[in-house]
């Protein structure tokens, strides 16, 4: 009589400890893994947050002095891992979920009340101590987030001088974009895009006020969502215009996008009017419910072919945005055609509409505001900042941009405030007759345009949402995005939509460092 053989169940037990144990042996591949994965491996025991922040850092040296993407690594950042860790532990895994351990970089404007410096690229704010953390760093740090390091970006959000190239900042030098080395990186969350492209963390976050999270996802091949004005608090970030700014995440996926904004929404008593109005779009169950892959189906989009796909002297091929037409079609999408703003000019120009006045003199209030409540700072005010960058740049006999938009600021006061009314008064209007009454005369879920055109100025001057993705790379390789915008709380529409065509896409892929 011959032996028994093990059973069917003894046999898929073996062959699972088996794959186990080579996936031990191999290693988790972190490198463009998705907040999901990496919660599965933790849960696995494949994974620790301190392997993440050592992976990490081993990144940041081989790639920042090329990219100089990061301006400074948090010196408690292996402090942090080596808790999240502790915690897993002794919870035996049950912790591991939403962001819980998972490193996040912070644009270099976000305050943090640890030893990492909050500069906005600016020397005159190396040394500068905040009160506390900025409100969107506490939700992360209870969501028990690694704040890993900040992000090099344009100095003071590229209102310093309209000299100043994209990315540039005095303490971090010149970003580069990873795809194609001498493209523009764009700004002004130039190095929160190039860190999601490269891998330098899971997730980072950037700031918006006309275009910075919409254009450097864009010109870096991520996902960037810019939220409804107030869903996200902006207490303890360096602003420009209190109106306008909003933080929102750049990530390489539109589901960790949304996994970061799920857990930074909500009311902060320390910006109490924008996000008292802006909770109660909310929804019951959060963000993620609405990751779908056939969220494409039954939307009805309006495309703005004027004067968003003129292509005409760029590499950017026409084609392939009539191609993702065709897939949106496929996926159930009703697309209406040359969708047309009204006064889409006037909007476009910021002396006509008013926003280059409204945003001078909010800047000087609002950051003026924001150095007189450091605990320690070397400025206190917009017309320090400029006599400091004045003084240094003599004594340093540095050749450094001018700072023409700062005078400008500077020079407003209340006997301008009745303009200011004016011009803010005037934003509302072109806001009104034009995105929203396109939006409810055509009956659209949202509106679309190449990411890398002012169509982000559209959704700026009123507060809107907005979600980019990457939709392909031009002759030279350079990337560039598809932006899906809509009314005041509609996050939960362009969240099925950006979600959808990305899943049926699958257009990014990781960088190829083109010189």
């Amino acid at each position: 009589m011959e032996a028994e053989g093990p059973s069917p169940r003894r046999v898929a037990l073996l062959i699972f400890s088996l794959l186990h144990l080579l996936s031990l042996s191999f290693g988790f591949e972190i490198k463009e893994a998705t907040v999901s994965q990496i919660q599965q491996a933790f849960k696995r025991k494949e994974l620790t947050s301190k392997d993440l922040f050592e992976f990490y850092l081993r990144e940041i040296n081989g790639l920042n002095p090329l990219l100089r993407a990061v301006l400074e690594v948090n010196p408690d950042a292996l402090d942090q891992a080596d808790e999240a860790d502790k915690e897993r532990e002794a919870t035996y895994g049950e912790c591991a979920e939403g962001l819980h351990g998972i490193p996040v970089l912070l644009k270099g404007n976000i305050a943090t009340w640890d030893r990492l410096n909050t500069t906005a690229g600016s020397l005159a704010l190396l040394g500068s101590v905040v009160p506390r953390d900025a409100g969107v760093v506490g939700r992360l740090r209870a969501a028990g987030a690694i704040i890993l390091w900040k992000a090099s970006m344009s100095e003071w959000a590229e209102f310093r001088s309209v000299e100043v190239t994209m990315g540039w900042n005095a303490i971090g030098g010149q970003p580069k974009n990873p795809y194609v080395l001498l493209a523009n990186p764009s700004g002004s969350s130039t190095g929160s895009a190039i860190s999601a492209a490269t891998n330098l963390a899971t997730v980072t976050l950037g700031i918006e006020t006309d275009g910075s999270i919409i254009t450097p996802s864009s010109a870096n091949s991520v996902v960037g969502i810019k939220p409804t004005l107030g869903l996200t608090s902006r207490a303890g970030v360096i602003l420009i215009s209190p109106r306008q700014d909003n933080v929102g995440p750049i990530c390489r996926t539109v589901f960790d996008a949304v996994f970061v904004l799920n857990e930074i929404v909500g009311f902060d008593q320390r910006d109490k009017k924008a996000t008292i109005a802006a909770s109660k779009f909310i929804p019951a169950g959060g963000y993620k419910q609405f990751l779908k892959a056939e969220g494409l189906r039954g939307k009805r989009l309006g495309i703005l072919r004027r004067p968003f796909f003129n292509f005409s002297g760029t590499s950017v091929s026409a084609q392939t945005f009539e191609t993702h037409f065709k897939t949106l079609r496929q996926k159930g999408t009703i697309l209406v055609y040359n969708i047309e703003i009204s006064n889409i000019n006037v909007i476009l120009d910021v002396r006509e509409s008013g926003e280059g006045l409204a945003l001078l003199y909010e800047f000087k209030k609002a950051l003026n505001a924001y150095l007189s409540e450091l605990l320690v700072s070397p400025v206190r005010t917009l017309g320090d900042v400029i006599a400091f960058n004045l003084k240094h740049s003599k004594e340093e006999k540095l050749k450094e941009y001018g700072q023409d938009i700062f005078i400008l600021a500077e020079s407003l006061n209340r006997s301008n405030s009745s303009q200011v009314k004016r011009a803010i008064s005037n934003l509302k209007e072109l806001s009104r007759n034009g995105i929203v009454n396109v939006i409810r005369e055509k009956k659209l879920d949202a509106i679309l345009a190449p990411a890398n055109t002012p169509v982000y100025t559209i959704l700026a001057i009123g507060g809107y949402p907005g979600i980019t993705v990457p939709a392909g790379y031009d002759e030279e390789g350079v990337p560039f995005g598809i932006c899906f915008g809509g009314l005041r709380g509609s996050e939960p529409k362009l969240i099925e939509i950006a979600y959808s065509f990305e899943q049926a896409t699958h257009i990014r892929r990781p960088p190829s460092f083109k010189s």
